[in-house]
């Protein structure tokens, strides 16, 4: 019963979650090496104007790691995090945010318990055509400072 209830919980996360993601978008194909490091290269400049220190990961439509870049400074545990963040994002396709949000403003905390969940602002999926095909995970500053990296990233795949 538990299973099903927190099936639940992230059914009524992703409805009430931003329109742009939703549980009904469908995974392209996965993303390439050079597309992951364009991603990559707009959340990096935006990072290095902030003068942060963070990591940076894009994962493909799988959840496979295809391309991570962490700043000399940035802690080492920012990696696993960065990571995860990604992975959590593409695996549920909204952003990391909205796990956040839903454990915050409605106490859904049985989603802690969700195996690769990370209820942490930083990972957003990467669209192309209205499919997701990967994500960013971004990990070393303040949550909000990690969401916005990590969108900047994933707005430069928009038209």
């Amino acid at each position: 019963m538990k299973h099903i209830w927190i099936q639940l919980n992230f059914a009524a996360l992703t409805l009430t979650s931003t329109s742009v993601f939703a549980q009904t978008m469908s995974y392209g194909s996965p993303i390439s090496l050079e597309v992951a490091q364009k991603v990559t290269q707009v959340a990096s400049k935006d990072m290095h104007q902030r003068k942060l220190e963070m990591t940076i990961a894009v994962v493909d439509s799988g959840g496979n790691l295809v391309y991570l870049e962490r700043a000399n400074q940035a802690g080492i545990g920012t990696i696993d995090a960065a990571i995860g963040k990604a992975k959590a994002a593409n695996g549920i396709k909204v952003p990391t945010k909205a796990i956040q949000e839903q454990i915050l403003k409605n106490n859904s905390l049985n989603l802690l318990a969700v195996p690769g969940a990370f209820p942490v602002e930083g990972g957003v999926p990467l669209v192309i055509n209205n499919q997701v095909v990967g994500a960013i995970g971004v990990s070393g500053g303040m949550p909000a400072d990690d969401g916005d990296i990590a969108n900047a990233g994933a707005k430069s795949l928009q038209p």
